[in-house]
């Protein structure tokens, strides 16, 4: 994967492994840099993207690429584009960040409706090693296909996620989707239980917007769906248009949030939230806290 990213275009890429009693994942981080981003000494913003999973494949239970692994084959496509399309010279504005991991024997774990994909890592070591402080927003692509609460194939966005706080949903993105997509927007509902960090004890349906409980910038989930439940550990149910589609809608977001266009909240409104009620931060404190 590396030296098929390297190899597209002029994307600078970093792989850590990283074991546990659960087993081994790689890491990767992929940067592909702006003409005014800050890499280059710019002032243009840094959209990060986070490809969310538990794994790929579920070996040797599972033999394939798990439906649970479309949220890292995004991210991937995604820098892969991005880094060709600097090699031929459409270079973006601002940095563009992607991260994920990759582990073709993650175990599994049950959960209502479907069963989940579990990783060999937890959510706080995802965090370490996917949310950058030189992250200016951030979009969380998961697969949420094990849900009965949005049944359309293709994709959904949640609202934006910051500081606590579960705002409106970006009209910028809304735009973006229905452009990119050619259909009506689709959003994805999250509950504050889905913004407080996993092993509290409470429901969470699934970790595409653990993100927000590392980061101080915005946070959008792009959830990939479809219009049965499916469990994350299923092989055969990754749909290359679902892929194509989420990977379009998140290219387009960065060229347009690179250039301004593309505001995932509106502070004055965040302003105002945090004068009449504070920080919600504390949400994201982890039982042990």
């Amino acid at each position: 994967m590396k030296a098929a990213v390297e190899s597209s275009g002029p994307a600078a890429v970093t792989v850590e492994t990283v074991t546990s009693d659960k087993g081994t994942t790689d890491f990767v981080r992929i940067l592909v840099q702006g003409k005014s981003g800050k890499s280059r000494g710019g002032s243009a913003p840094t959209l990060g993207v986070i490809g969310r999973l538990g794994g790929l494949g579920a070996r040797p239970t599972r033999v394939g690429f798990t439906s649970d692994g479309d949220g890292a084959a995004v991210a991937v496509s995604t820098a892969l584009k991005l880094s060709a399309m600097a090699s031929a010279g459409d270079v973006l504005d601002g940095d563009v960040i992607i991260a994920t991991h990759i582990c073709p024997d993650a175990p599994t774990r049950p959960h209502k409706p479907v069963e989940f994909m579990d990783s060999p890592v937890d959510i706080n070591v995802m965090n370490q090693h996917e949310v950058t402080d030189e992250m200016d927003a951030i979009l969380s692509i998961d697969t949420t296909k094990g849900n009965r609460l949005v049944n359309v194939s293709g994709f959904a966005i949640t609202p934006a996620i910051l500081d606590g706080y579960v705002l409106r949903v970006p009209d910028d993105l809304v735009d973006i989707m229905e452009v990119s997509t050619g259909k009506p927007c689709v959003t994805f509902p999250i509950t504050n239980q889905d913004i407080t960090p996993y092993g509290n004890g409470v429901y969470h349906v699934n970790s595409i917007v653990q993100p927000a409980t590392a980061a101080k910038v915005p946070v959008v989930g792009v959830a990939i769906t479809t219009e049965s439940a499916v469990p994350g550990s299923a092989t055969g149910a990754s749909h290359e248009i679902d892929v194509a589609e989420a990977s379009r809608f998140t290219i387009e977001v960065a060229k347009a949030f690179g250039k301004h266009d593309a505001r995932f909240v509106d502070q004055d409104e965040v302003d105002t939230l945090r004068n009449l009620y504070g920080s919600l931060a504390h949400l994201y404190q982890s039982a042990e806290q």
